[in-house]
């Protein structure tokens, strides 16, 4: 009998396919990156997703990020999104949190009830916090690097965290998570140089820091956004079996 995952079954099986189901995936943050890590993991059939994010739709979002558009300026975005989510799988339960990632929120969240963790945000310290709770948790994580600023997104490749270069991000992870005595870590990151853009400041308001405004496009954050999704569904049906598995009933045909 066909339903709207018949063709993710075919390639995974159905016993992934109920695994998925039955998984609770935590992805902090649904702007550029996490919007089409959540749009990718809400058609793959995740029965459970938390998103976590405390910011609203910006007429400058709209140029990347799947859930912004002239009808959810100034929405919140796991609000969009938890929408979005229920028109693409009405059974997929959604919990949000309007919630700024930090050290000092970090109590609000139980990390030992998600399958697995995603990390898209872009604060380095709300990104180490992630990191550390899954990892005391014993919950599997994968952690974007930087998206911004880049143009090709074919460099992008997922490796261990120690084996990254150029990414300005990833160099400042490495030292912070190497301090704190993180062994591993999978993440989505790229050895393009960045672009560096002129002039353009904002205030952040959330750190009291005036930053640089990091240039973006539509098609590089997309692509990490579907690369960690991808990782994260493998992962959690354990893709390997189920390929040698799908291989051998394609040979017998």
């Amino acid at each position: 009998m066909q339903n709207q995952f018949s063709r993710t079954e075919l390639i995974f099986g159905k016993n992934a396919m109920q695994k998925l189901s039955e998984s609770r995936v935590a992805v902090f943050g649904v702007g550029g990156v996490g919007g089409y890590t959540v749009e990718a993991l809400a058609r793959s059939g995740i029965g459970t997703l938390d998103i976590i994010d405390n910011d609203t739709v910006a007429l400058t979002n709209i140029n990347r990020q799947i859930i912004a558009t002239h009808s959810t300026v100034g929405k919140y975005k796991v609000d969009v999104a938890k929408e979005r989510i229920h028109d693409i799988n009405p059974d997929c339960i959604v919990n949000t949190y309007k919630t700024f990632f930090m050290p000092d929120t970090a109590g609000e969240f139980d990390f030992t009830q998600y399958d697995y963790v995603i990390d898209a945000i872009d604060t380095v310290t709300g990104k180490i916090e992630i990191i550390m709770q899954a990892k005391a948790a014993g919950i599997p994580v994968i952690s974007s690097m930087g998206a911004g600023n880049k143009v090709d997104p074919t460099a992008f490749e997922v490796t261990d965290i120690y084996k990254t270069s150029v990414c300005p991000l990833a160099k400042v992870m490495r030292y912070q998570l190497k301090r704190r005595g993180i062994k591993k870590l999978k993440v989505v990151y790229s050895k393009e140089m960045p672009i560096m853009p002129s002039g353009n400041t904002e205030w952040n308001e959330e750190s009291s820091v005036r930053r640089s405004i990091p240039g973006s496009n539509a098609f590089v954050p997309s692509v990490v956004g579907l690369i960690i999704a991808g990782e994260v569904i493998k992962d959690i049906t354990e893709f390997g079996k189920y390929k040698t598995h799908c291989n051998e009933d394609v040979h017998q045909i």
